[in-house]
């Protein structure tokens, strides 16, 4: 088992930053890493997702969702070919931070399994397409988050 974790302070509340994560028609506007999600955010659908790790190959492929919490964590299981080879499950947890809940801490957390994983996995692309993601969503919410 592998995990790869990055955590991002937002000064948005997690209202704000959710919308923009299920937003998927507007991913290509603003997301370098997951470019693209065709869906809908409902527990047990299938999601067809395009991801871009930078310096690496980009990928699509066809998760599960297997949790959607509003405002607290939205998950999804990902396999190549069948169970146990090479399996992702990501998850994106929330957590009002500051006074009343008034900023965001996000957590994108990968965990792979599978005998392809030390084979397959490029830990470098990955962690450098979270983090580019996670700069991406809190500007879009920060943006979002100013009074008109």
């Amino acid at each position: 088992m592998e995990q790869i974790e990055r955590f991002v302070e937002i000064d948005a509340p997690p209202a704000v930053v959710w919308r923009i994560l299920l937003e998927f028609d507007s991913y290509p506007e603003w997301n370098p890493f997951v470019t693209a999600i065709e869906g809908t955010p409902i527990e047990g659908e299938a999601l067809r997702v395009r991801i871009e790790p930078p310096d690496s190959r980009g990928m699509t492929f066809e998760p599960e969702i297997v949790a959607v919490e509003p405002t607290e964590r939205f998950a999804w299981l990902g396999r190549l070919g069948v169970p146990f080879v090479f399996d992702g499950y990501h998850e994106f947890h929330l957590e009002p931070i500051g006074e009343e809940g008034a900023r965001t801490r996000l957590l994108q957390r990968e965990t792979f399994r599978g005998a392809l994983v030390p084979i397959l996995l490029d830990r470098g692309s990955i962690r450098a397409g979270f983090d580019a993601m996670n700069a991406a969503i809190k500007a879009r919410a920060e943006e979002a988050n100013v009074p008109a």
